[in-house]
């Protein structure tokens, strides 16, 4: 059977013109800047004194592999479920990022009949928030270099910038790099490097800011590098916050969209979860629990990474808790988990499933368990799955409490999706216990333990010498109050990618720890984890064309 690509769906698409998506959530005109016809930013200054009033549901996933898991195309159909069944829902997603666009995924707003449209737009330039992201990131960087080459008053040691430019593109030949080299009028030699721009702080202070003003006051904090007696030095010591709050004045308003099923749908921000904290915009989430009575939203990666930030970082700076958790699995992915090569899964394997099931069972103990909060598991249905394999899945999640509903949505759109819909629905009406996994008053260590015990099940955290000795600085500068952003692979519940299922008898390495001031977290790195990663050997972009007509054509 041919079927069709996600993007010759799309652009089979019928948009409403953005105006009438907005009437769907009351919002005036005077609230709207149109971008062209189907796109438009939302201004929250507008909305500031409007209450919230929805309820929080969050989608998250098992580890991801090969085969795939639809974590973006099952928050998508369960919006566009929920809106079926007559509730004012809101769809809270990331913008993809050009570096997987062209490099492993190809496009990243749903798939199948559960998409956001424009796709093209969404994938490529959008409303521009990356490019002004880059913009203030660089700015700083320039700034800072500047300051430097002009007779370094602030007594800045170029051996101790952590201050690093960025691009939005998977190139590892810009990880480290030596500027300022050509004479004396060329700037000051040093070692350097660029991160991928969903890496750099910037992204998630414009993530984490519920304001304007609270961005420009996130901005000023950012330490750049340290000065030759240890002190930091911040983006305000050099006077850089209000030049690039001036570049991201625009870009701190949440964009709007629409669903294949006309759901509204604000897209605002994209950090990763494997190397930032990997969810979308507080004012994009705040905005949602203003103007809907159900908001959908997503978290990057497994709920070891995404999950796990959205809750102990997110919920903790916007002050809000999900009403219901959505883990989001396939069999084909478990049976990955279990040790099968990607080319034999769609063949029945119950042996191999059981062995993969502790993945998904673990992330569900740890939202139940860890968090308080109820769960439901989603199964991203393909015609492969056979009925003793999915009955395997449901009746392991049943021994947890947790119920199991078959997510259709990829070939029906939100008419497949309205069983996991009705599920959710009513564990919104149940109350819950909401709990952080540590408090943010602990030590750094026992910060980091928790997260590592309690969510990975590891043994514990070993620090190196270099990250004992960062730790020690942060503690002394007092920033050990501030929660943890672990930076670790996504492919498993440890720090190395290739042990799958639910790993025993391992301990977590911590081999960087820093400080993002301006989000509010520290940043632990952990394993072999880079922020700037590089192209695989055919990437996506290959296979990325447009006709002379202006039609793209490869975006999956």
């Amino acid at each position: 059977m041919n079927y069709k690509t996600d993007i010759e769906i799309a652009q089979e698409a019928k948009m409403l013109p953005i105006g009438e998506i907005a009437a769907k959530l009351g919002v005036s005109e005077n609230a709207l800047e149109p971008y062209g016809r189907t796109k438009a930013k939302l201004d929250i200054h507008t909305l500031r004194d409007v209450p919230r009033k929805g309820k929080l549901i969050l989608v998250t996933a098992i580890n991801p592999t090969p085969a795939g898991e639809g974590k973006t195309t099952t928050s998508v159909g369960l919006a566009d479920a929920l809106s079926q069944l007559g509730k004012r829902t809101v769809l809270c997603l990331r913008e993809p990022s050009l570096g997987p666009v062209f490099g492993v995924k190809g496009g990243a707003a749903g798939g199948g009949y559960a998409q956001v449209v424009p796709m093209e737009d969404i994938n490529l330039h959008f409303t521009g928030d990356f490019h002004a992201i880059g913009a203030a990131n660089n700015l700083l960087a320039a700034m800072l270099d500047n300051h430097i080459q002009q007779g370094n008053t602030l007594n800045i040691d170029t051996r101790k910038i952590v201050w690093k430019r960025c691009v939005d593109m998977n190139d590892r030949q810009l990880r480290n790099i030596v500027c300022g080299l050509g004479g004396k009028a060329n700037g000051v030699p040093r070692e350097d490097g660029f991160d991928i721009t969903v890496a750099s702080e910037i992204m998630a202070v414009l993530c984490l800011a519920t304001s304007l003003s609270d961005l420009k006051a996130r901005l000023s904090r950012m330490v750049v590098g340290y000065t030759r007696d240890d002190k930091p030095v911040t983006a305000a010591d050099l006077h850089a916050q209000g030049a690039m709050a001036a570049l991201l004045k625009d870009t701190i308003k949440p964009n709007l969209v629409q669903t294949l099923e006309h759901t509204p749908a604000l897209i605002h921000g994209g950090p990763f979860a494997n190397i930032a904290h990997g969810c979308n915009s507080i004012s994009a989430t705040e905005t949602g629990l203003k103007l809907g009575d159900y908001v959908v939203t997503e978290a990057g990666f497994g709920a070891d990474l995404g999950a796990e930030k959205f809750l102990d970082i997110k919920c903790r700076a916007g002050g809000f808790a999900p009403s219901a958790v959505v883990v989001v699995a396939t069999v084909r992915a478990l049976k990955h988990h279990g040790g099968v090569a990607k080319a034999d899964l769609g063949q029945e394997n119950l042996p191999a499933l059981e062995r993969g099931l502790p993945n998904l069972l673990q992330h569900v103990e740890n939202m139940t368990q860890v968090y308080g909060l109820p769960c439901v598991v989603a199964i991203n249905a393909f015609p492969t799955d056979t009925p003793a394999e999915l009955k395997l899945v449901e009746d392991k999640c049943r021994e947890l409490g947790v119920n199991v509903a078959l997510s259709e949505v990829w070939a029906k759109g939100g008419a497949g999706g309205i069983e996991l819909a009705n599920e959710v629905l009513r564990l919104c009406g149940q109350p819950n216990d909401f709990r952080y996994c540590y408090d943010a008053e602990s030590s750094i260590e026992d910060k980091l333990d928790a997260i590592a015990t309690k969510i990975y099940h590891a043994d514990g955290v070993d620090l190196t010498s270099g990250a004992k000795k960062q730790l020690k600085q942060l503690t002394d500068l007092g920033y050990d109050k501030l929660p943890v952003c672990m930076a670790k692979t996504q492919y498993s519940f440890s720090d190395n990618a290739a042990l799958l299922g639910a790993p025993r008898n391992f301990r977590i390495t911590v081999r960087n720890l820093k400080v993002s001031a301006g989000a509010g977290f520290l940043v632990a790195l952990t394993g072999d984890i880079m922020t700037m990663p590089g192209l695989p050997k055919i990437p996506a972009a290959e296979k990325i064309d447009v006709d002379e007509n202006g039609r793209i054509s490869g975006l999956f």
